[in-house]
Formats: structure tokens, C-alpha cells, sequence
């Protein structure tokens, strides 16, 4: 359902941006998902972190789950591209916490993992609302993700090397499975009411002044 009071102030604040901005979010949004989200789980170098954010970005994934349990830490804007703009990122500190949350808004956790009865990435099942999980650098993912796991996805490799690096998988991954979906005739799309929410998101992080401005509206209202 339509809030009037967001419509109406939604309308407001875009008058202070061009018509080709606000063009561009709407493209935007037409390619956004919560179809499938990412979490990723105490990585500790932060370039990772960051460009994860900017490949979710790249590819419509509108939610980063960042679990902080050991290393808590910024988004390195200089890697991220302004993708921290973009993407709306859950802080959790601790596994569980991430897990329950994500298993409470309807998503299957599914480990990024090698494990015995993993998926290979071109028949993983993009049917259902997943939370992709990824790990650490050195150690993968804990224990407590793989026992909580509802399934699980691997790249096929085909030379001496075992892994990638977090960053390079979760690229290869989210590409695949966001061009799987797009091309499918699941419902994957944004809301009507999250459209709007991150229309007036999106505007207020581009106009200056925007608390100035909204109070301003607020006066003109009540």
C-alpha cells in the first residue's frame, strides 16, 4: 500500500534533482533484488569486504550482511566506488544473530562451501530466497554457518588451485545467479513500497542540505 505522506514527500525532494537522476534511480531499481542477499562472515581484510559491497552493487544485490564478530571495522570507500551509497548493509556481532535474522525474513542460508553434498554453481536452485554466505580469507566459514546451512554452492575449478579469493568467488557467484534470475520468470523484483523507500533513500543521500530542506517540508505540512 502506498503511504501519501512518503509519495508526497518523495515528490518533494526530487524537485531539488534533475529529471535524469531521477530517471536513473528508477532504471536502477528495476534491476534491484531481495531475491537473494549476500553475508559475509568475519573477513578480516577490508579491501574484501568493500568489494564485495561493490560487486552486490554491480549486479543488483540490494543487501550486504556483514557479520563483525572478531574484526570490527569501516567500509574502505576508496575500494567500495560509492557503493556504500547504494547497497544497505546489516552490521551483526555475531553469527548467530546474522542467521537468525535472515532465517526469520524467509531466506535459506546457504554456505558457499566445497562440502560433500554442495552444489555446483550452474544447477544451484535460485527458486527460493537465499542468503549467501562467504568466510573467511584463510579459515572459510565457521562451524556454527555450515551446521545452521540449508544447502550449499561451489565453483567447479579445474586447475591446481583449491580456492579463490573471497572477493573473485562472490563476483563469480553473484553474477551468475543474478543473470539466472533476471532470466527466469521468478518474482524477483523490489516492492512497490521498497521502490519508493529507496527513492526517497537514494535522493536524500544526493541532495545537500536535505535535513535543512526536509524541515522546511515538515513546517509546510503540519
Amino acid at each position: 500500500m502506498k503511504n501519501t505522506f512518503d509519495i508526497d514527500y518523495l515528490t518533494y525532494i526530487e524537485s531539488f534533482i534533475t529529471e535524469d537522476r531521477q530517471q536513473r534511480f528508477l532504471d536502477v531499481l528495476k534491476n534491484r533484488t531481495k531475491h537473494f542477499t549476500v553475508a559475509i562472515e568475519d573477513v578480516f581484510q577490508l579491501h574484501n569486504t568493500s568489494a564485495v559491497m561493490r560487486t552486490c552493487e554491480v549486479f543488483g544485490i540490494q543487501e550486504l550482511n556483514v557479520i563483525e564478530e572478531r574484526f570490527g571495522k569501516d567500509i574502505d570507500k576508496e575500494i567500495a566506488m560509492g557503493a556504500q551509497k547504494w547497497v544497505d548493509v546489516n552490521r551483526f556481532n555475531s553469527t548467530a544473530a546474522c542467521i537468525n535474522n535472515l532465517k526469520e525474513r524467509g531466506y535459506k542460508i546457504i554456505a558457499t562451501s566445497p562440502h560433500e553434498s554442495s552444489s555446483p554453481l550452474d544447477t544451484f536452485d535460485i527458486t527460493e530466497p537465499a542468503a549467501l554466505f562467504f568466510g573467511t580469507e584463510k579459515s572459510g566459514l565457521s562451524d556454527e554457518v555450515i551446521k545452521a546451512a540449508d544447502g550449499f554452492v561451489h565453483i567447479p575449478m579445474a586447475g591446481f588451485t583449491e580456492s579463490l579469493n573471497i572477493s573473485n568467488s562472490a563476483a563469480i557467484i553473484i553474477q551468475d545467479i543474478a543473470n539466472r534470475l533476471r532470466q527466469s520468470d521468478i518474482k524477483w523484483n523490489l516492492s512497490e513500497k521498497e521502490i519508493i523507500d529507496k527513492r526517497i533513500d537514494w535522493t536524500r543521500k544526493t541532495v545537500k542540505d536535505i535535513d535543512f530542506i526536509t524541515q522546511k517540508y515538515l513546517e509546510g505540512v503540519v
